[in-house]
């Protein structure tokens, strides 16, 4: 199948992909919203600390313990919703979770909306966190459970499009409202976080159950139907086909845990990703996605405090904030070209390259920059070069590599695990930072970007001899791949196809 056959004839599944990922735009854009409020003049007026400065002047500070608190209330109560979600993900399906969360979402909004203290916001910022984890790891599994080998990379990576999209909405409300000065301006980007809930609630409800979802709880009826739907009339009569291949490509599962005497059922599904050849696959997927973090983001990707910390004036800040969105939504959107030249290993190792690179340029300029305006600009110059390249690169693909090496068998558990990998490292990120950038604090300003140099370029070592390339591989062939303990540089050019036992799998 040709990527133009594979866009033609599973048009349905494509679009229940997106609608099923879209949830993520929620989390995308609470994720810039409450962390760019630091700099905001009326929030901090309403939630910060009153400073009376030397000469007599008054300002408003969120404090560094203030900073460190609601950054990790989100990231705290997204790690309990993605573990939960592993667990319920694989009992119930894609579907009812989702609108489940959807309905203790709106609940959870009240909280923060209303929230006349700090300590509220804290608490309503944890209860959010807890569907905020769901969503966050429900698209990938849904979409690389649905759609065809040639759509697999395109489509999971979508969800960081969707990051980008909720972020860019966040810092293009910021923008519209920097110069309200009453509570509503910082109110309404709250209360703006409704608007997802009745749509995405109904399209979830009309979506199709993943057909490796049915095939695992034994409804291969069920699971045919759920494939006629997600393909165009044109394949309705390999339907039957598809369902056999995927219940081949399940039962080789089966067997590889029987094998090893392992099992999948309920929360041991977490243990089978640390026994045997799962290990490894664990430790990529982990790896890759925490890898978001260890290259900066917290840093770099929402960047409008660091931005005021400089000296630039709010409405230069968030007219800045709004571009780096942008160019981190069209970079995102630009990956798909390189996704279909490049391999996933390529893609990952060169990005994490540059992003080493750009890091060291920012905290080499930070010196200078204390007395030449000028630099400061430089310094804002390569924070955008640092978010076109993570949005072209490893931001897309940490979602792709952690569809496509997760064992279909333990995906929804694998995912999760990825992504709490992330959001641990995260929660450490979101603790440290405050610290380290906030005048009250370490005040390292543009040196920050050394700190998080010292944790990229490790990372980008890992990547370049532990990270396989997963491109144009279907899920038994990686199966295969990680059972023979093939080396990651070799995983490309590996030919499983001259081996006459896999020929053999194949004809069974």
């Amino acid at each position: 199948m040709t990527l133009r056959e594979a866009l033609r004839d599973h048009k349905p599944a494509i679009f229940w992909a997106v609608v099923i990922a879209a949830t993520i735009i929620m989390e995308g854009y609470d994720a810039i919203l409450t962390s760019s409020f630091y700099a905001y003049p009326q929030f901090r007026k309403a939630y910060g600390e009153r400073v009376v400065a030397s000469d007599g002047t008054i300002s408003y500070e969120i404090t560094s313990k203030w900073q460190v608190a609601l950054g990790s209330a989100t990231a705290t109560g997204t790690i309990i919703g993605v573990f939960f979600n592993g667990y319920l993900a694989e009992r119930f399906g894609h579907r009812l979770v989702i609108n489940v969360s959807l309905i203790f979402m709106t609940g959870f909004l009240f909280i923060v909306f209303f929230s006349t203290s700090i300590e509220v916001l804290l608490v309503g910022q944890i209860l959010c966190g807890l569907p905020w984890g769901v969503f966050a790891t429900m698209g990938i599994s849904y979409a690389s459970e649905i759609l065809p080998l040639q759509l697999r990379g395109y489509f999971t990576s979508i969800i960081n499009l969707y990051w980008a999209t909720g972020q860019f909405i966040a810092a293009g409300v910021l923008q519209g409202l920097v110069g309200n000065t009453t509570k509503w301006s910082y109110k309404i980007p709250y209360a703006l976080q409704w608007m997802w809930v009745v749509p995405l609630f109904v399209f979830t409800t009309l979506a199709p159950d993943s057909p490796w979802y049915l095939i695992r709880k034994g409804k291969y009826e069920a699971a045919e139907k759920s494939i006629k739907r997600l393909g165009s009339k044109r394949i309705q009569d390999k339907a039957k086909t598809t369902l056999a291949m995927m219940i081949h490509t399940n039962e080789l599962e089966k067997e590889q845990q029987r094998l090893n005497d392992q099992t999948t059922s309920g929360w041991k599904g977490y243990i089978q990703c640390f026994k045997g050849v799962n290990l490894r696959r664990t430790e990529i997927v982990c790896i890759a996605f925490a890898g978001q973090v260890l290259s900066g983001s917290t840093f770099a990707y929402s960047p409008s405090y660091f931005f005021s910390q400089a000296g630039l004036d709010p409405n230069d800040t968030y007219k800045l904030n709004l571009g780096t969105t942008a160019i981190a939504w069209t970079g995102t959107v630009c990956s798909w070209f390189l996704l279909s030249r490049f391999g996933r290993r390529t893609i990952y190792v060169t990005g994490y390259f540059f992003l080493v690179l750009f890091l060291f340029m920012i905290g080499v300029l930070a010196k200078p920059a204390e007395n030449h305006g000028s630099v400061k600009w430089a310094q804002c110059g390569f924070t955008m070069l640092w978010v076109s390249t993570y949005a072209l690169t490893i931001g897309p693909l940490a979602f792709t590599i952690t569809a496509e090496t997760s064992a279909t068998r333990v995906r929804s558990q694998s995912v999760c695990l990825a992504r709490n990998a992330y959001n641990l490292v995260n929660l450490i990120s979101t603790i440290v930072e405050p610290y380290l950038i906030t005048p009250g604090s370490a005040n390292l300003k543009g040196k920050t970007a050394f700190v998080w140099f010292a944790t990229a370029l490790p990372t980008l070592i890992w990547s370049y001899y532990r990270l396989p390339e997963t491109k144009d591989r279907t899920y038994e062939e990686l199966d295969l791949l990680f059972e023979k303990k093939v080396p990651a540089r070799q995983f490309a050019s590996y030919d499983l196809h001259a081996e006459t036992n896999y020929d053999d799998k194949i004809k069974e």
